[in-house]
C-alpha cells in the first residue's frame, strides 16, 4: 500500500512530499511493521511566482552557501608529480562553478591544516576577481608533510561558522592514510563537527584507507567515492561543486512519532545509498526523536522504517508510527516543513494478506543485504579467509543480479570470476587490481531505486 500528503508551501525552501509503501496488514500475534519513506523534495528557490526569503539567497541565483575546499598536501601527493597537479586543476575547476555571492576558503592539508585562500581567519566572497585570486593561490601549493584529517575538518568548521548562511558544505580530498593523529582525534573532530556541516570526501589513487574516507562522509551526511586515476579529478570536484550549490535547505531531519508500547527497531536511508541513521536520533519530545538527514536540492530519498508494535487481536488496527520532516532550530523550536506519513498496522487472519511482502520493503532489504555482503566478503578475503569471501561475495552477485543492480555486478565481476549469476556461483580471481577492489568497497552501499 502507497499513502502519503504534502502541503508544505513556503518560498524559502522547496516543496517537500512524503510518500509511505508498505503491507500493512499483519498476522495474529505479529509485532513487526516495516514501511519504506520515500521523501521528495521539489521546486526549492521560488514557489509559483514567490520570490525566496533574501536573506537566505545569493542575488537571484540560489541559497546563500559558504563552502570549504580541503585538498591533501601531505608528503605522498608528489608520487607522483602529476597528482598534486590534478589536485590544483580540479581546486580550480570547483572555484569556477561556484556562482557569485558563495562564501568559500580553501584549506591545505598536512599534519596541520593551512588556509590557502582568502586567509586571516575569513571566507571570501565569490566572483571573478575572488575566484582567480584563489586559483592564483592554488598555483603555489606543494606537497610536503604528514596526514591529520581532523585538524583539517576543524579548520574547515570555524571558516564555515562565520558566515550567516543557508547551506555550509566542505569538499575532502586526501590520498593516504591518517596516520598522524589518532582515530580517537579523528572522531572527536568528526563528532565537534557533525552536523554543522556537510562534507564530501574523495580518495585519490589507491595508498588511502576506504573505511577512513567513507566514515568522514558517512559522520558528515555527504558522499564517499574513488577517484582511482587523478586525471579524474577536475571531472568529480566539478560534479561535487554542482550538487552543492544545488542544495536549498540544510539540517532536515526525518522525525518519528510512535505511540505508547511502540519500539523503533531500526531508521536507515536505503536510496540512493545504504546509510544507517538508528544511532544518530535526538530525542523531539514525547515518542518523537528525528533523524538526521543533512542537505537537500530538488531529489529524492528512500528510508526503510521498522517499528516492533504491541501485539493486538484479529481485526483491530493502529497508528503505528507518523514521519514527517522539520528544520530543527538552535533555539528548541523546529520548523516544520509540512509533510507527513502515516505507517498502519491492521491484524488479520487473511493469509495471503498478511504473508506478502511490500515490494519495496523486499527490494530494499535486499540491497541492504547486498551492501553487507560485499563489505564482508572483502573482509574475508583481505583476512585470508577465501572461503567464507567466496561465499559472502557470491550472494552479492546473487543480490545485484536480482535486484538489477547493474553498475554493482560489474565492479563485482572484476573482483570474482561469475560462474552462475542467479545461484551465486562465483570464484575468487587470482589477482585483483586494487583499484577496482577499492572502487567495489567504496560504492557498496550505493543502491538502485525500486521499479515501482
Amino acid at each position: 500500500m502507497r499513502s502519503g500528503m504534502a502541503n508544505f508551501s513556503k518560498s524559502n525552501v522547496p516543496q517537500f512530499s512524503v510518500d509511505v509503501y508498505q503491507n500493512e496488514y499483519l498476522p495474529e500475534g505479529g509485532r513487526e511493521v516495516n514501511a519504506i519513506v520515500t521523501v521528495t523534495a521539489t521546486g526549492g528557490g521560488t514557489i509559483g511566482s514567490a520570490v525566496a526569503a533574501p536573506h537566505l539567497y545569493s542575488p537571484g541565483q540560489g541559497p546563500s552557501a559558504a563552502v570549504a575546499v580541503m585538498v591533501d598536501c601531505s608528503g605522498s601527493m608528489d608520487y607522483p608529480p602529476t597528482k598534486m597537479r590534478n589536485a590544483r586543476d580540479a581546486t580550480s575547476a570547483a572555484i569556477d562553478t561556484l556562482r557569485d555571492g558563495v562564501h568559500f576558503a580553501v584549506v591545505g592539508g598536512t599534519h596541520v591544516a593551512k588556509e590557502v585562500y582568502p586567509g586571516g581567519g575569513r571566507l571570501a566572497v565569490a566572483d571573478a576577481t575572488t575566484r582567480e585570486q584563489a586559483k592564483q593561490a592554488l598555483r603555489k601549493l606543494s606537497a610536503g608533510g604528514g596526514t591529520a584529517i581532523g585538524t583539517w575538518l576543524r579548520l574547515a568548521d570555524r571558516l564555515l561558522s562565520t558566515a550567516d548562511v543557508a547551506i555550509r558544505h566542505g569538499i575532502l580530498l586526501t590520498d593516504g592514510r591518517n596516520e598522524h593523529e589518532s582515530p580517537e582525534d579523528l572522531k572527536a573532530a568528526l563528532d565537534s563537527c557533525a552536523g554543522r556541516f556537510t562534507c564530501d570526501a574523495r580518495g585519490v589513487g589507491t595508498d588511502w584507507e576506504v573505511k577512513e574516507v567513507t566514515g568522514i562522509a558517512s559522520a558528515m551526511l555527504g558522499t564517499a567515492d574513488i577517484v582511482a586515476d587523478p586525471a579524474g579529478l577536475a571531472a568529480d570536484f566539478t560534479r561535487m561543486m554542482e550538487t552543492a550549490m544545488g542544495k536549498e535547505v540544510a539540517d532536515v531531519a526525518l522525525r518519528l512519532w510512535t505511540p505508547v508500547g511502540t519500539t523503533v527497531k531500526f531508521v536507515k536511508q536505503v536510496a540512493p545509498t545504504v546509510e544507517e541513521l538508528t544511532g544518530r536520533r535526538t530525542e523531539a519530545g514525547p515518542r518523537a526523536g528525528d533523524y538526521p538527514t543533512g542537505s537537500w536540492g530538488d531529489e529524492s530519498r528512500d528510508y526503510h522504517v521498522c517499528v516492533q508494535v504491541p501485539a493486538a487481536n484479529l481485526g483491530q488496527e493502529m497508528l503505528a508510527a507518523r514521519v514527517s520532516l522539520v528544520i530543527p532550530e538552535p533555539d528548541g523550536s523546529v520548523q516544520n516543513l509540512g509533510a507527513q506519513g502515516l505507517v498502519r498496522a491492521v491484524w488479520t487472519d487473511d493469509m495471503a494478506a498478511s504473508t506478502s511482502i511490500n515490494p519495496q520493503v523486499a527490494h530494499y532489504t535486499g540491497q541492504a543485504e547486498l551492501a553487507q555482503a560485499i563489505q564482508q566478503g572483502l573482509d574475508l578475503r583481505k583476512a585470508g579467509d577465501f572461503d567464507g569471501a567466496t561465499a559472502k561475495l557470491g550472494r552479492a552477485v546473487q543480490l545485484a543480479g536480482a535486484s538489477g543492480n547493474a553498475d554493482t555486478a560489474k565492479l563485482l565481476a572484476k573482483v570474482v570470476d561469475v560462474v552462475d549469476a542467479a545461484e551465486g556461483t562465483v570464484r575468487l580471481k587470482a589477482k585483483v587490481e586494487e583499484a577496482d577492489e577499492m572502487t567495489l568497497e567504496t560504492r557498496s552501499t550505493k543502491t538502485v531505486r525500486v521499479k515501482k
